[in-house]
């Protein structure tokens, strides 16, 4: 018998699973699976029980898209490992579905259209980072250093001196040791 396996996903600020769960169940869901994930966390134990318990026929079914994946790719990605293994897919708020010919051709024009997502960001990106080398002229990208090179001298030449205490010379530039360090590397004595 074909079963239709539910899952509901929250983020930790969110407040309940009812809604999911309640929509999941007039679908029909004889099994759901409930996470609570916390921030970007990619790491979704119920969703690996949910796909190991998933058998050939079986309609994994999710309220929304953005419940399983974090973005179209990763949704595109894990729908087609479902399809793989021989299990239907379905998105109750989006009404769609891999169960049938027309929902299987919804589904991958959504995927045709992530990929042609992903390959303009990709040019866009290219195009951004030649821009950038182009105006720098040599000049690396990134925050303007917070020491300029003659403050950098001054203060080699003040850790030279062994009565200057390392902690007093990052507070007179307002930096912490960890930038002295970086611009100025290790100290001693003989610098």
């Amino acid at each position: 018998m074909n079963r239709r396996v539910g899952y509901a996903r929250i983020s930790m600020g969110e407040h309940h699973l009812d809604l999911q769960r309640d929509a999941l169940q007039q679908a029909g869901c004889s099994l759901i699976y409930e996470e609570v994930t916390i921030g970007k966390n990619t790491v979704r134990p119920e969703l690996e029980r949910c796909f190991k318990a998933l058998r050939p026929g079986d309609t994994f079914v999710v309220w929304r898209f953005d419940r399983l994946g974090r973005s179209l790719h990763d949704l595109v990605q894990l729908v087609s490992e479902l399809e793989r293994h021989g299990v239907h897919f379905e998105s109750l708020v989006e009404k769609i579905e891999t169960g049938s010919a027309s929902g299987r051709l919804q589904f991958h024009v959504f995927a045709a259209l992530a990929e042609f997502e992903r390959g303009l960001i990709r040019e866009r990106t290219q195009a951004g980072l030649a821009a950038a080398r182009a105006r720098a002229r040599g000049r690396r990208g990134g925050r303007k250093p917070k020491l300029d090179a003659q403050q950098v001298q001054e203060i080699k030449a003040l850790l030279r001196d062994p009565d200057v205490k390392v902690a007093e010379v990052p507070r007179r530039d307002g930096v912490s040791r960890t930038t002295l360090y970086k611009h100025v590397g290790v100290i001693t004595p003989f610098q």
